[in-house]
Order: C-alpha cells, then structure tokens, then sequence
C-alpha cells in the first residue's frame, strides 16, 4: 500500500467513523490531509464504500461566476424528502441552505470523452428546491484545511428534497425571487444569489467528474447546485421553510 493509498484509507476511515457515532474528529495529522482536490474525491468514494452508501445525489458548487468548481457525491441515507424532520444532536455543526436542484431526463453512461455541456443541459429532466444540511466531521470547523472539508464531502450533513417539476429553461436561475424562513423568521444573509451564477453551469463538470469515476448518473440522482441565501446555523430546534418562486415549497423540522 502506498503512502496515499494509506492516508486514503486512513481519513475514509476517520470520516466514516465520526458520521457513525457523531463524534467529531479532534485532529487528523497533517499528513493526512489530502495533498490535492483529486486525493480528496478519492476519500469522499471511500468513505461512502466504508459507509455501505450508494450515491444518491451530489452536491456541486464555485464560489465566484467564473471559479473552479468543486463537488461531492451525496449518501442515499442523508437524501430525505421535504417535510424531514432531524435530531439537533445528531449533527455537531448544523448549518441551513436553500438551492435549486435538478435531475436528468436520461443517464449519463461512462464513456472515453467528455459530454459537451450542451448535451448535459439538453438532458435536464426537472428541478426542485432543497433545504441542504451543511455539516462537518471534524470539531474544528470551519478552521479546516479546505482539502479536508472537500474529503469530507464538502461539508455536507443532508439534502432535504421538495417535489420536483419540469425543468423550465427560461427559469430566471440568476435571480428568483426566495423566500427562507427559521421558525417564521427571515435568515436570508445577504443578496440573493448563487455564488456561481446561473447553476446550470455546474452540471458539465459533474456529470463528467462522475462518468470520469466510472459512475453513471440521471434518473432519480439529485444534483444540487449551490446556496442562494448562504448559511443559517439555528442554535435551537424550529422549522426552515424554504420557498423559490415557480417551485414547491420545501420544508424540514429541527428537533431538539
């Protein structure tokens, strides 16, 4: 085994074990820290094999309208349906986001090249609104080097996912009107705008970061594509209430 086979092995393991029992990890080495964003994928597919989890979304972003993008394949057991209801305690660091999410109208086989991000957008099938769970495995946080943050799945704990309806391709994705409340409260920070711009952008490199893997992806796969609120991190329990004008509601209970 390799020196990055095994601090592969080793943070997958670390990962897998604080998701398992909810407690955070102290401290990992510095040579455990993945030496590029490549070594932090391979530590994300780990830890979902350690986890017995299937990938059943992905969460994918940029920070600025014209950044790298990054991302992250989601567990099956953390993809609920709106209306969710989760334990505080389960969840050391608990944040709250609101996206637009899509789903494709076909699968995306592996294959020797890359699809053009026009035939990835003509392959959208629908799309959704969903509350994502920013979460975090290690107790330092947010004071984590980002590599580590990207290994641990980019800092996601759920994707509570509203009704999906047909993707529309005039949608105003550079500004819907947004509503995200706590408890009746507005916890919008800020402008509302996604950091990379019009999400759709995303949606070539995923689907072929994924098929690249060896992964198809589409069908009932949810890939979602970056806040528009930025994070809301409730102290208590409460209901979010997320509302993205033209698609349903999407709800979920924090419990005590």
């Amino acid at each position: 085994m390799t020196a990055n086979t095994r601090s592969t092995e080793e943070l997958a393991g670390l990962l897998a074990a604080a998701q398992r029992t909810i407690v955070p990890i102290e401290a990992h080495g510095a040579a455990l820290t993945p030496a590029d964003a490549a070594a932090a994928f391979d530590v994300q597919h780990r830890t979902l094999a350690l986890l017995g989890q299937p990938i059943a979304g992905w969460k994918v972003g940029a920070k600025s309208v014209d950044g790298p993008i990054l991302g992250a394949p989601l567990p099956a057991d953390r993809r609920l349906s709106g209306g969710a209801a989760l334990r505080r305690a389960a969840y050391p660091v608990l944040g709250l986001e609101l996206e637009i999410a899509f789903r494709f109208g076909r699968i995306f086989e592996p294959f020797s090249g890359p699809y053009a991000d026009d035939e990835v957008l003509e392959g959208l099938g629908s799309m959704l609104a969903t509350i994502e769970v920013v979460s975090s495995r290690f107790a330092r946080w947010p004071a984590v080097d980002p590599l580590a943050q990207l290994a641990d799945m980019q800092n996601h704990g759920a994707l509570v996912c509203g009704e999906a309806v047909p993707y529309t391709k005039g949608y105003p994705f550079l500004t819907p009107a947004v509503s995200f409340t706590f408890d009746g409260v507005d916890i919008v920070k800020g402008r509302v705008a996604n950091p990379a711009g019009d999400p759709r952008r995303l949606l070539g490199w995923v689907v072929n970061h994924s098929v690249a893997r060896g992964i198809a992806i589409g069908g009932d796969v949810v890939v979602t594509a970056g806040s528009y609120t930025g994070a809301h991190f409730p102290e208590g329990a409460g209901i979010a209430e997320g509302i993205i004008d033209g698609l349903p509601p999407v709800r979920l209970t924090i419990l005590d």
